[in-house]
């Protein structure tokens, strides 16, 4: 009886395969793609670009609505006033904070109190003209002329994606419909190790 169980036990044994490294890239493969079909849950910060003392257009509260059925958490929606220095804050106090996306809203007209793109540009490390044109080019097809003519730029300071919008209903609703998806593959590309 017991060289019968010493037979089944090295017999056992003896039908185990050995694991080659195959096996270890195809699970390897298999999280990858599990990975890759989660949505990673960014952080956005709204900074509102007025010269009121608030948002009385509800803008900051919309975008940061689209955001979260994007799967944004939004962190915080901020008013500053029509001055570079101030943009330029808020922009820096979001890249410190390691956030994933600033949305800047207003300022990207043609009058004299339109500052943001010249804030924003002074703070990015890269700029992102695909977004950018993305955003007019979506305006467009929508009619939205503030979004068509907006001078709003993207880009990025330190690993944060900065976007300007145009602080008008519809060039939010249009504007936000096409950058999750932009903003979520720079994120990726940002995180990719070489």
């Amino acid at each position: 009886m017991e060289n019968l169980r010493a037979n089944l036990q090295e017999s056992h044994v003896d039908d185990i395969p050995e694991p080659d490294d195959s096996l270890f890239h195809t699970l390897d493969a298999q999280q990858r793609t599990r990975s890759d079909n989660q949505r990673m849950l960014l952080h956005a910060m709204v900074v509102i670009v007025t010269d009121k003392q608030t948002d009385e257009t509800g803008a900051g509260e919309l975008v940061a609505e689209l955001l979260a059925e994007d799967d944004f958490r939004v962190d915080a929606v901020v008013t500053v006033p029509s001055r570079k220095p101030a943009i330029r804050q808020a922009i820096q106090t979001a890249v410190v904070g390691g956030t994933d996306l600033v949305v800047t809203v207003g300022g990207t007209g043609h009058g004299p109190r339109d500052k943001t793109p010249e804030a924003t540009r002074a703070e990015l490390d890269r700029k992102i003209p695909g977004i950018s044109e993305a955003l007019r080019s979506s305006g467009l097809a929508a009619n939205s002329l503030e979004a068509g003519l907006s001078r709003g730029v993207s880009g990025v300071a330190g690993s944060t994606v900065v976007v300007n919008i145009a602080s008008t209903r519809s060039a939010i609703r249009d504007g936000m419909a096409a950058l999750g998806p932009l903003v979520r593959h720079v994120v990726a590309d940002m995180n990719r190790s070489s």
